[in-house]
């Protein structure tokens, strides 16, 4: 890896700046779900143990540059305090002398909560100022937010710029799992896209079929490419418009030597509700009023006996209606069948996307996989191929290192 980790920086009697993702739900003034606050704590108590002193850099919510009381990181001190086992001071500016004052002002072994980053206009900005006035709080900058990586704003990019820096040890997690999903895998690497547009994927898509040895294409959008085969899918959810790129893509995976999995059977209903009556049937044989609302078993098998074969998986989108029985089979069969791989150690695993994240929770099989990545528009943008600001800017400072 071109970046640095904790483990190469010296903390001892050092300021840290950290990035983190703490933009959790808040009900009645308390936090509702502090899973992504519980995640920090390795980072954390990492930082503290050697020594340093962790000052955390977030946003919450959308203020767009103005100060909005109900955006405040201040309520979320007490689920901080639980999680981290440590004192956590607040401070309501993230720059300045009041930010410069409270740092003074913290103890050994406690934390330091700077106001939402957002609230300053130039956050979004990238504003050089901005990020010399947080940077002058800091001697070294730990960014464990892979979340907002793909974002240069001052807090993800700017500041990195001007301090030493490195990636906690959720960013560190995350890009090691997607190196070895994309970066370096172990072949043969089979992708999983679901969901309903080809329009929402088109550069996801386009990326991994030169890429993957497999595509596996589920959902709405496999709709759309069973349509380009010229497929009469009745009332399905499909973009009509987009099945000429759909055949664009089909043509590029086969130059690429890339085999693209389609539905071969399907699950069919005329109503898009629980216990709806429905059957399976060929996937060229949907009636015209009816609509596709999942992949039927025979195309699960197909898919159980690639995973068998394959080495790496990396996961984006259900292969159907998973929201609602009996048209979640599919997803859950398939994700049940990774994860058992994964169980096995035949499989590296690496999930990610809100979708994605529900859907192999309802299977029970996220647990057993590799890696799963809550980090949303950052995941797809890296699978889609793009550079993102706040890894790059991590690479420059490895190398400079």
């Amino acid at each position: 890896m071109g970046w640095n980790t904790l483990d190469d920086m010296d903390l001892s009697g050092k300021r840290v700046l950290v990035r983190v993702d703490i933009n959790v739900p808040v009900e009645n003034g308390e936090v509702s779900d502090d899973t992504r606050i519980r995640r920090l704590t390795r980072t954390l108590n990492d930082i503290r143990a050697a020594g340093g002193k962790p000052i955390l850099l977030a946003h919450f919510g959308r203020p767009k540059g103005k100060h909005m009381p109900e955006m405040s990181l201040r309520p979320l001190v007490p689920a901080l305090e639980a999680a981290f086992g440590a004192p956590v001071a607040f401070c309501a500016d993230c720059r300045g002398p009041a930010a410069e004052a409270a740092l003074a002002a913290l103890d050994q072994g406690s934390i330091l909560m700077l106001e939402n980053t957002r609230f300053h206009p130039g956050e979004e900005q990238n504003c050089a100022d901005l990020a010399a006035e947080i940077a002058a709080l800091g001697d070294v900058y730990c960014n464990d937010a892979f979340s907002v990586a793909h974002r240069a704003h001052v807090s993800t990019d700017g500041v990195a710029r001007i301090l030493p820096s490195c990636a906690g040890r959720l960013m560190q997690a995350e890009l090691e799992a997607l190196e070895a999903a994309l970066g370096k895998p172990q072949r043969p690497v089979v992708a999983v896209v679901g969901g309903a547009k080809v329009s929402s994927k088109l550069e996801l898509l386009g990326n991994l079929v030169e890429k993957v040895d497999h595509l596996v294409i589920g959902g709405g959008m496999a709709n759309t490419f069973l349509a380009a085969q010229g497929i009469d899918v009745g009332k399905s959810l499909c973009e009509h418009d987009m099945t000429g790129t759909a055949a664009g893509i089909l043509a590029k995976a086969e130059r690429a030597g890339c085999a693209i999995l389609l539905p071969s059977d399907v699950v069919v209903a005329r109503e898009f509700r629980a216990g709806a009556a429905n059957e399976t049937l060929a996937a060229d044989a949907c009636p015209a009023d009816a609509m596709i609302l999942d992949a039927g078993p025979e195309t699960v098998a197909r898919i159980a006996e690639v995973f068998k074969g394959a080495k790496t998986l990396i996961w984006n989108g259900p292969m159907g209606a998973f929201e609602i029985e009996p048209f979640d089979a599919a997803t859950n069969a398939a994700a049940q069948t990774a994860a058992a791989l994964t169980r096995a150690g035949q499989l590296i695993s690496v999930a990610g996307g809100g979708d994605t994240v529900a859907a192999l929770n309802q299977a029970g099989a996220a647990e057993d996989f590799t890696y799963i990545s809550t980090a949303g528009g950052a995941f797809l943008e890296w699978m889609e191929g793009k550079t993102l600001p706040g890894v790059a800017v991590l690479e420059q400072q490895g190398v400079l290192a």
